[in-house]
């Protein structure tokens, strides 16, 4: 069945392994909508980046960015009549992991190409009508991405995910360019529940403007 939603682009977002691509999947087919994901296995320097990320931490992370502005430069809204899109990113996000994985002077060099990047690829593409950040421990994230079986990010460690948690937590925190739900994803399983997942979908629908939160915590405890 076809949900309806009057918002042309949603993007799901939040740390590694939190699920955000799965949901994507699910948000796409509920709305029969186009689908952009992340093309990670496209990136030829990530298996070098998690066993040693200083060597190729730049030239990882500016792969993915131009990615990402490709893929966001392709929803130009310039087709009236296109359906919803789901994304499961958000241009922003590529700032956050070069903070993270550049060294000050690679980052200086970042920044100037990330300039370049936002005004001449990106200046006309559309800005989320919705955005809905999954946080969850990093326990749970460690579990998730151990349980997917990527053969890459088995060394990923502990304290990268913390950081890289923290860091979307103060991204989140001051962001007001669209609206934005915040869910507790750390009980929540949109691969294999629907009650999970219709619980979101009804949230989603809801929501017009503002900052949103969705805990449902408690309600599957009572449901369990």
């Amino acid at each position: 069945m076809r949900e309806k939603n009057n918002r042309g682009f949603i993007v799901v977002e939040g740390p590694i392994g939190v699920g955000k691509t799965t949901l994507a999947r699910r948000l796409a087919d509920s709305f029969h909508s186009d689908l952009l994901l992340e093309g990670i296995d496209d990136n030829p320097f990530l298996s070098r980046f998690y066993q040693d990320p200083k060597s190729v931490a730049l030239q990882t992370q500016l792969f993915f960015l131009f990615q990402r502005a490709e893929q966001i430069r392709s929803l130009r809204q310039t087709d009236m009549f296109q359906p919803v899109r789901i994304a499961d990113f958000i241009m922003e996000k590529d700032r956050l992991f070069a903070e993270l994985t550049l060294d000050s002077e690679e980052f200086k060099l970042y920044e100037q190409i990330y300039s370049h990047v936002i005004t001449k690829m990106t200046v006309d593409a559309p800005r989320p009508d919705l955005v809905i950040y999954l946080q969850a421990p990093v326990s749970v994230l460690k579990k998730r991405i151990s349980e997917r079986g990527r053969e890459f990010e088995r060394t990923l460690d502990l304290d990268y995910l913390q950081k890289l948690s923290e860091s979307y937590m103060r991204f989140f925190h001051n962001y007001n360019a669209a609206p934005l739900l915040i869910v507790n994803a750390t009980e929540l399983d949109f691969a294999h529940n629907d009650d999970d997942y219709r619980l979101l979908l009804a949230q989603i629908n809801g929501i017009k403007t503002g900052r949103h939160y969705f805990n449902p915590t408690s309600s599957l405890e009572l449901r369990a």
